[in-house]
């Protein structure tokens, strides 16, 4: 039923996933298999260049291999522009949309008029001093231009069922947020809370490198009527060297493990000692997994991996290859 609890698997089909992946995706299911959740499978396809050039990168192979069952049809992003269209109309009338024709150098140079530093690879924060006047509600009908979304200074407190509790101001860190781009698509952040809305999610689990977007999303789900759904970010997998893991970066793919003959079972048990539910990995069948994943656990990882996170190093990999 749509008001049952409910998470979401969204991978992006841009590169295959990775160990990293599997570890987040992993939790998720257990989370809600434990919990009583609803799960969802959507492939967050908007970006299709990338998409075309990672090919089919066997997602629903990779999940099926780790024993991940999801509920209900697959849903694809790059199906649904109309609904995501929708979305916008509802925020023109609001009023909080506008174009904005800025190039990325208008936006550094207004920024820097008003002494607001930034780093040279970060994106300048949008100032209100771009927006367009005030007057009537903005009619979302051009579609090749960017739209921002108005996002006022003031603080959105985000509270974490693993990371705890947090403070962000996205209105004074970022400024107004493209919420639809000149190649005539929405941006990530109105579209995954766009889906989220209509699938019904209640609960996001992912990595906490996507902890602040959670502020952000916030403000999106309330501007579209909704309520924020419940948040579960979750340490990220590192490099041996300490990076995290990326698909950009060549991370060991799934696909590559199974063509390996690598037992997914040695996948979970790996999964199990990276967030401290056992001390060394041994293979685990699924349901074994799941009953290992609650949220002190959870919540114990998350404090642990401050000082040392959670690393794909050479022990690691011989163990995954040991018969």
């Amino acid at each position: 039923p749509a008001d049952f609890p409910c998470s979401r698997i969204a991978p992006s089909p841009t590169g295959p996933l990775h160990l990293g992946n599997a570890c987040t995706f992993l939790v998720n299911w257990a989370l809600a298999r434990n919990l009583g959740w609803r799960l969802v499978l959507r492939i967050e396809d908007l970006d299709q260049d990338r998409a075309r050039a990672a090919g089919d990168t066997g997602t629903e192979e990779s999940l099926r291999w780790l024993g991940i069952v999801h509920d209900g049809e697959v849903v694809r992003q790059s199906e649904r522009l109309d609904s995501f269209a929708r979305a916008m109309e509802r925020l023109a009338a609001a009023g909080l949309i506008y174009e904005s024709p800025h190039s990325r150098a208008e936006v550094r140079e207004a920024t820097a008029a008003l002494g607001a530093p930034h780093a040279d690879d970060a994106p300048a924060r949008f100032p209100a001093s771009l927006r367009p006047p005030p007057g009537p509600a903005w009619n979302f009908t051009r579609r090749d231009v960017n739209h921002r979304l108005r996002i006022d200074p003031g603080t959105i407190t985000v509270h974490d069922r693993v990371a705890g509790e947090h403070a962000f101001d996205p209105g004074a860190r970022e400024g107004d947020c493209i919420v639809w781009t000149k190649s005539g698509f929405p941006s990530y952040q109105l579209a995954v809370t766009v889906d989220d809305i209509a699938q019904g999610v209640t609960d996001v689990v992912r990595g906490d490198d996507l902890l602040p977007s959670a502020a952000l999303q916030s403000i999106i789900h309330r501007a579209l009527g909704a309520e924020p759904p419940r948040w579960w970010h979750l340490p990220l997998i590192c490099e041996a060297d300490g990076a995290r893991m990326a698909k950009r970066h060549g991370a060991l793919a799934l696909s590559e493990l199974r063509a390996q003959g690598v037992d997914a079972g040695r996948v979970r048990g790996l999964a199990a000692q990276w967030i401290g539910a056992i001390a060394a990995p041994r293979p685990l069948a699924p349901d074994a997994f799941r009953a290992l994943v609650t949220e002190p656990i959870l919540r114990t990882w998350h404090v642990g991996t401050r000082s040392a996170p959670p690393c794909l190093d050479e022990r690691s990999l011989q163990w995954l290859h040991d018969s």
